[in-house]
């Protein structure tokens, strides 16, 4: 099973290393990562994908709160979530494949947004299953460089999430 944690933590030095480390140490698996600034700029937002049995996700839950720097954390499963991920990608592109790779990218709702004589760069915002996708589509043509945000998550309008 999967699960998303949007954990608010307060943004100083170190925090990502003890959270990181709590996975490390427990031998728990971190899917996607990302960490940024909230509003407040005293207060960050880790989104943590997490999979593994029911029990390591309580697991996981109850020992991020035993941590000081931790403000709140809320979990939530991919239905409850509006999830994105940004994903950019450089391809090398010839004669023969410019107009597939350009038909490829209207179809996923990706844009080049840089470009040379022999190179694109190509960005997509999406969910990681169509970002996933779109790489599998883009596998038959030279992918040069692939960088890719993790994923970033907040529940859905109208999901309660109170206990």
């Amino acid at each position: 099973m999967k699960r998303i944690f949007s954990v608010l933590v307060e943004n100083r030095s170190g925090v990502l290393t003890k959270v990181s480390g709590l996975f490390a140490r427990r031998s728990f698996n971190i899917d996607s990562l990302a960490v940024g600034e909230t509003e407040n700029a005293e207060v960050s937002c880790m989104t943590i994908v997490s999979s593994g049995s029911e029990r390591t996700m309580e697991q996981i839950e109850k020992q991020l709160n035993k941590k000081l720097d931790v403000i709140k954390i809320r979990s939530f499963e991919n239905w409850q979530a509006v999830a994105r991920e940004l994903c950019l990608v450089k391809v090398r592109y010839n004669r023969s494949n410019k107009m597939e790779i350009m038909a490829t990218c209207s179809l996923a709702g990706a844009q080049i947004v840089d470009s040379s004589k022999n190179m694109m760069l190509i960005q997509i915002c999406d969910t990681p299953e169509k970002v996933q996708a779109m790489l599998e589509l883009l596998h038959g043509v030279s992918i040069v460089e692939v960088a890719r945000t993790g994923t970033l998550a907040l529940p859905a309008c109208g999901v309660n999430l109170d206990k």
